[in-house]
């Protein structure tokens, strides 16, 4: 089979592994043929050379297909319950090595969708879509609130939809870049053009809701502490590059804040609400994924993708 392989930082070279067998298949697992890939921030410090966690101990490397756990692909073979043979199914590549033509994943991370329905590319949406749809869904009743988002690319962009689909007052963005034109998309009603600091000196204790989704940093969750208001609701998303974070404690103590933060847990119960808010919601798919390469273009794929200008927004990769 083919697959890409990281041989160094930031530089991929494709490669033909032995191809999984059905047989090789541990109990819960599914073989599927990849269809499409997206490309999403938790994969850029891989990317770039951070260590692979989910390679076993003593394996060979560059790793194939790693890194890449958004995925789209038809079931070859399953022994995990609700994922027959030829459907096609959405969710993670667990072991984050889903650049590659097959790939062997967990069954209860996926989600069997109607490709009348959803276009099998434009499917891919629902993963990140999914991790949005839980966050939300813990940070508990938005009715009535002011929020704001931290980072206006494709994860702020479903945030802000899934917020004002939850009823949420209003929504205010901000990004050092210019995102005004998606977010007047999505419905976003204040989008600021500038650095999270200085957008947090001005809008001190303001917001009941607010949402951090740029990662890769440790001060913008600072700059979210600060614009939280009294009994505020704060979640961290993604994974963080760093263990540890400094936290503002008497921002947290004096203004009685609620921080959160962690992964998507329940994970085909999550895709399957997020196909129902793309079909409730079809324009996130325009507005959101802005660029489509073949997998032979990863190289080309993954230095867009981590190069932030307004013109680029989600990168989804289809199969060759």
């Amino acid at each position: 089979m083919w697959a890409q392989a990281l041989v160094g930082p930031g530089r991929f070279e494709r490669t033909e592994p032995p191809r999984p067998q059905a047989d090789d298949l541990g109990p819960g697992q599914v073989l599927l043929r990849t269809v499409a890939g997206g490309l999403c921030g938790s994969d850029r410090p891989y990317f770039l050379g951070a260590t692979n966690p989910w390679r076993p101990p003593g394996a060979a490397l560059p790793t194939p297909g790693f890194p890449l756990h958004e995925v789209v692909g038809e079931v070859i073979a399953s022994r995990g319950a609700g994922l027959p043979a030829g459907a096609l199914a959405v969710g993670w590549a667990t072991g984050f090595d889903g650049l590659a033509e097959f790939v062997v994943t967990d069954a209860e991370s996926l989600w069997v969708f109607d490709p009348a329905r959803f276009d099998p590319v434009d499917a891919i949406l629902l993963q990140p879509l999914a991790c949005v749809l839980y966050a939300v869904e813990r940070l508990g009743d938005v009715t009535g609130a002011d929020c704001a988002v931290i980072g206006l690319g494709p994860i702020g962009l479903l945030f802000a939809s899934v917020l004002k689909a939850r009823g949420a007052a209003s929504v205010a963005g901000v990004d050092r870049v210019d995102r005004s034109a998606a977010a007047a998309k999505i419905g976003v009603d204040e989008f600021t053009w500038s650095s999270s600091e200085a957008w947090s000196a001005d809008h001190a204790s303001t917001y009941g809701v607010v949402v951090e989704a740029v990662g890769h940093q440790t001060l913008t969750l600072q700059h979210a502490l600060a614009v939280a208001a009294e009994r505020a609701r704060v979640f961290y998303f993604g994974v963080p590059d760093e263990h540890t974070y400094p936290v503002d404690m008497n921002a947290l103590v004096r203004k009685h804040l609620t921080l959160l933060a962690g992964g998507t847990l329940e994970r085909r119960r999550m895709l399957e609400e997020a196909g129902d808010h793309l079909s409730g919601h079809p324009y996130l798919i325009s507005s959101v994924i802005s660029h489509r390469l073949a997998m032979s273009e990863a190289q080309t794929a993954y230095d867009l993708a981590f190069r932030a200008t307004a013109e680029r927004l989600k990168v989804v990769l289809t199969a060759d």
